[in-house]
């Protein structure tokens, strides 16, 4: 039987929204196979298992599919009919058994795999299916369903077979939720993309308390009591979690494609490093050990990337047939102590080889899959920007202290890897700065005028940092003491890219505000990168 200690019940009661069972019936579209779906039956294991309420939805943090492979992918849903107490309002001794569905068709009328999960309280009655037997580079459709309630329906699609000639690949990619800084209009327009894929660079939570009073969202609703803190706990990252989760415009993103997601700081909380596993750093690895057993729990990751404690591995790798190879990494967990203040010079503590970015054992990892790929483009996904940025306009050059620039070996062991063993089409994806860049990767950052050797495009904030601006000062600065960057832009929004043999185009989507509702989306700004020259170029 599970501790229920403190920690894990530490909750307090608030009102829910509910959804008429009836309605909810006819959406499923009121078949005889369909209601059999939504029933569940005794099984072996029922002495252990109770039922979800039979007159309150189980399904309001909706569901989301993840980290596609050629014969599968993840599957994922939270059951929890009153998100704001304890384990959801179900019952934190026994397990709720969830039925689950994969289809060729939204109607389910050829339904290709199902079975039956156990979701367990000790993992707040989260479901992670590792959904196999599929075909690959296969659209398909999922549901779940238990005690006679029926999920929202999802879209997914499994990556295409290892070697195969693909001819396209629609992803988007995007970073930065803050909940009160703005509404998820971003979202919303995103789960519009027809894409194959979405990338979430991080900060998919922020780990303030969530308090109408400090809002920037127009007309920003009361927010429950217990929201009122920062997140520490477990308790408490749960409920930051179902508070994003319950969002409509997040639920309809995550329905619309398979995410592959990685973290930056935020999920754990401002500016997090790899704090040493010692005495003098027990309060910061049991937060993180919180943080990142709530992370697995409300992403759609597989069983097998559970933390344990205060470790995780989340660094993976996806290869797309012969297209592409994309690197996901974790900028955050591996990280050597920042140096002091949050812009520094150049000094010799920046350039010292033994400080890391990545980890020995990420690092090693990252650079051979760039080595070793078979792939026509390399692509790395992560949260924070890798080129140079100088942010001084005079002479003295500045960097933050946040992102490669302060780990400047580990920065130069990446593009001598690149520039060395002539690594195909290699491409940064990058979330974090709140603002829309689209650089041209050198070989030598220290000599601006060296041979360009990659493309990185950042992406700005869903809605961290409220409503943005196309330019100010600042950006103009950096615009000209920068010469490999080729454009910003404040603004909020997420982009989107095509990638085939030939070429990667990149769609900067923005919407010009987000502290009110109802913001159109267009595209900013397009590029360009054709495959064997390196750097990007205007569309």
């Amino acid at each position: 039987m599970p501790n229920h200690d403190e920690e894990d019940a530490t909750f307090e009661l608030a009102g829910l929204r509910t959804l008429d069972r009836r309605k909810l019936i006819l959406g499923a579209g009121g078949s005889a196979a369909a209601l059999a779906f939504m029933v569940n039956h005794p099984t072996r294991a029922s002495a252990r298992v109770s039922a979800v309420p039979a007159d309150e939805d189980p399904f309001t943090l909706g569901v989301a599919s993840g980290d596609p492979l050629p014969n599968g992918v993840v599957l994922w849903t939270r059951l929890a009919p009153r998100p704001f107490e304890a384990y959801g309002g179900l019952s934190p001794d026994r397990a709720v058994e969830v039925k689950w569905q994969v289809s060729t068709d939204e109607n389910f009328s050829t339904v290709v795999r199902q079975g039956t999960e156990l979701a367990h309280p000790e993992y707040s009655f989260s479901v992670h299916v590792d959904a196999t037997g599929l075909e690959p580079d296969t659209v398909y459709h999922y549901r779940f369903a238990t005690g006679g309630h029926l999920s929202p329906t999802g879209r997914t699609r499994t990556a295409p077979a290892p070697g195969a000639d693909l001819s396209e690949l629609k992803f988007a990619f995007a970073s930065c939720n803050s909940f009160g800084a703005g509404w998820f209009t971003s979202a919303d327009h995103l789960a519009d993309e027809d894409v194959d894929l979405i990338f979430f660079l991080g900060d998919y939570i922020y780990e303030y308390p969530l308090v109408a009073e400090q809002s920037l969202r127009e007309n920003a609703p009361e927010m429950p009591s217990v929201l009122s803190t920062s997140t520490g706990s477990l308790s408490r990252y749960r409920l930051q979690y179902a508070a994003y989760r319950l969002e409509p415009e997040l639920q309809r993103a995550h329905q619309n494609a398979p995410w592959i997601v990685t973290w930056d700081d935020h999920e754990v909380e401002n500016d997090v490093w790899g704090f040493p596993d010692d005495a003098d750093h027990v309060d910061e690895m049991v937060q993180r050990a919180n943080a990142y057993r709530a992370y697995w729990e409300h992403m759609p990751l597989r069983r097998r990337q559970m933390p344990k404690g205060p470790d995780a591995r989340l660094y993976r790798r996806f290869d797309f047939g012969q297209l592409a190879r994309f690197s996901m990494l974790d900028v955050r967990q591996f990280r050597t102590e920042p140096l002091s203040g949050s812009s520094i010079v150049d000094s010799p503590e920046r350039r010292d080889p033994t400080r890391s970015m990545l980890g020995r054992q990420q690092e090693a990892w990252f650079l051979d899959g760039l080595r070793s790929s078979p792939t026509q483009w390399n692509v790395a996904a992560q949260g924070v920007l890798m080129s140079l940025l100088d942010t001084d306009p005079g002479e003295e050059r500045a960097f933050s202290n946040g992102g490669w620039d302060a780990y400047q070996a580990s920065q130069q062991r990446v593009m001598d890897t690149v520039t060395q063993h002539e690594v195909d089409n290699f491409v940064v994806l990058t979330g974090d700065i709140h603002r829309n860049y689209a650089l041209s990767m050198l070989a030598d950052f220290d000599d601006l005028e060296s041979p360009r050797v990659g493309s990185e495009f950042a992406v700005t904030s869903m809605t961290s940092g409220g409503d943005g601006t196309d330019s100010n000062a600042g950006l103009e600065d950096r615009l000209r003491s920068n010469p490999h960057l080729a454009w910003g832009s404040l603004q909020r929004g997420y982009a989107r890219g095509r990638l085939t043999p030939d070429r990667l185009e990149i769609d900067y989507r923005e919407v010009r505000y987000v502290q009110r509702k109802g913001a159109p989306v267009d595209t900013s700004r397009s590029f360009v990168v054709e495959a064997g020259r390196p750097g990007l170029e205007d569309a």
